[in-house]
């Protein structure tokens, strides 16, 4: 059978989309690959491993450990502000407009204490950039198999002169209970300017309508068979079965089921895996639906700013999101080969069962063995925002402690440095934000009367200009609520509070769970929950 073919050996195409087709897999054991160059070698692959695995104590302790380091830097600062020799002087009072009688306050900060905050900021924001650059260097231009057998170097040398056929496009849809979001889900990806060539709805554990709905839309589907392993769980059985009989360039597409594509998402998707030989993965930047008022904007204002952080990083991949990415086939059999020595999890599995955000430790997988990946900003696409509280704290809940969890996992080497900066730079925030709503409180309980600082409201005005800014692409809801400041205040403390409860019940051990939001055919949205 050609590579990508479809049913009957013909290759599906735009204009002969495969027939809707209905699948039970039981688990297999994916097969396992051998490096050419390994074998020169006379080693076992399965025994080569990335240096740098944590230890145990690391994956209990990883949230401490942060928030420690982040108190360290915390007091570091404030000793250098308390250390000052500036003299303090009372405030000065005086009429503003002709009308109204204001004390304030001319008196700046020492020069060394300013001098020593923006050297500080601007040397750690250097050296981690730096960091990062050098690291991406490092693994393009690797040649070591046994350390980055993904890199590129490699990658092409091991492909020369070799044409796998052109890049086809197999879509793996996890969907449980999601038939009133699926319809739009495939919608959108049948309306591709580049259509896929096969797509498959991998129906887990499902009571309600998403198999009928998905046949009904002409696409593929398959049933799990016993899986309590969640998302993973359901695609590490389909991709067990799929994986052995793809091409170099029969590229696997992995989004959620609740989630659209932007007409041109696959197009340049393509385009940059046909270009590029090397390239291991695609993944797409995510932007939040209209709806759900107030919690919705803010959360959709959360989405832009990553969104454009993103871009300002000309598509280097934080995260291959689980909304939308796309993956070379011999990329997940070797993450799969690897499993349980030099990567997390279970050998054979290309997803790591225990892991809370199972997109998150993908990439840290195949960026610790030397894959290429980007993240073009013409790849968008629109995922579901949290309706509730209550749903939004269950599964940024989740997202922070995967995080921290894989961080645990995989220990301090140069791939993880980049990510322990952010949450290191996470735990600093949660101090700074309630350390200053703490001395807010404090002054006003104090203090006879208002005291206006014109220093500390000139740099208030940029952070607010700040957030106006990026923001500005969401429409005039976005910036309106970004220059009222206070709500996005709100927001941030509420998931600094959820940071803190990651931190907590990573250290005592607690179970984790997985919310699920289930869209009825009438609209309405429910919260469901079970043990991860």
């Amino acid at each position: 059978m050609e590579q990508g073919a479809g049913p009957g050996g013909v290759p599906p195409t735009a204009a002969n989309p495969p027939a809707a087709t209905t699948t039970t897999l039981e688990r297999a054991p994916i097969p396992t690959q051998r490096s050419a160059q390994v074998e020169e070698l006379g080693l076992d692959p399965g025994t080569v491993r990335v240096a740098g695995r944590s230890s145990g104590w690391l994956q209990r302790a990883v949230g401490v450990v942060v928030l420690l380091i982040a108190a360290g830097g915390a007091a570091l600062l404030w000793y250098a502000v308390t250390s000052s020799d500036a003299g303090g002087r009372p405030p000065e009072r005086g009429t503003l407009l002709g009308i109204w009688d204001v004390f304030y306050d001319t008196q700046l900060p020492s020069p060394r204490v300013m001098l020593a905050a923006v050297a500080v900021a601007v040397l750690l924001a250097a050296g981690v950039a730096l960091l990062e650059q050098r690291i991406a260097n490092r693994s393009r231009r690797s040649s070591d198999v046994l350390t980055d057998p993904l890199a590129p170097k490699i990658v092409m040398a091991r492909t020369r002169g070799v044409y796998a056929g052109p890049v086809t496009v197999t879509v793996l849809i996890p969907a449980h209970n999601e038939q009133a979001s699926l319809p739009a889900t495939l919608a959108s990806l049948l309306a591709q300017s580049h259509r896929p060539e096969r797509v498959i709805v991998v129906a887990d554990n499902c009571t309600d309508a998403t198999v009928d709905v998905a046949r009904a839309a002409g696409v593929e589907v398959v049933e799990t068979v016993g899986n309590t392993r969640k998302k993973a769980g359901a695609l590490n059985q389909v991709l067990a079965g799929l994986l052995p009989g793809q091409g170099d360039n029969d590229v696997v597409m992995v989004m959620d089921a609740d989630t659209t594509l932007d007409a041109g998402f696959l197009a340049v998707a393509v385009a940059r895996m046909t270009s590029d030989r090397a390239l291991m993965a695609v993944g797409g930047l995510f932007y939040g639906e209209e709806g759900a008022g107030l919690l919705g904007q803010l959360q959709r204002n959360e989405y832009l700013r990553y969104g454009r952080e993103m871009r300002r990083c000309r598509g280097r991949v934080l995260v291959l999101t689980g909304t939308a990415s796309l993956f070379r086939p011999a990329a997940l059999r070797e993450v799969a080969r690897l499993r349980g020595t030099a990567l997390p999890g279970t050998r054979g599995d290309v997803y790591d069962t225990t892991a809370l955000t199972e997109d998150n430790e993908l990439t840290l997988a195949l960026k610790s063995l030397g894959a290429l990946m980007v993240s073009p900003e013409q790849c968008t696409v629109v995922t579901e925002v949290m309706p509730t509280w209550r749903a939004l704290w269950a599964q940024r809940l989740r997202w922070q402690r995967g995080a921290l969890e894989n961080l645990g996992a995989y220990g301090t080497t140069p791939t993880t440095l980049r990510y322990w900066a952010q949450q290191l730079g996470i735990g600093y925030g949660v101090i700074a934000l309630y350390s200053y709503l703490l001395l807010i409180a404090l002054m006003l309980l104090s203090a006879d009367g208002w005291v206006w600082f014109p220093f500390w409201m000139g740099l208030g005005v940029v952070f607010l200009a700040e957030r106006v800014v990026t923001v500005w692409s969401g429409g005039w809801r976005a910036r309106l609520l970004a220059v009222t400041l206070l709500p996005e205040l709100c927001f941030d403390a509420f998931l600094d509070l959820v940071y803190v409860k990651g931190v907590l019940d990573i250290s005592l051990g607690r179970t984790a769970t997985w919310k699920h939001v289930v869209h009825t055919p009438t609209g309405a949205r429910l919260e469901v929950g079970d043990a991860a």
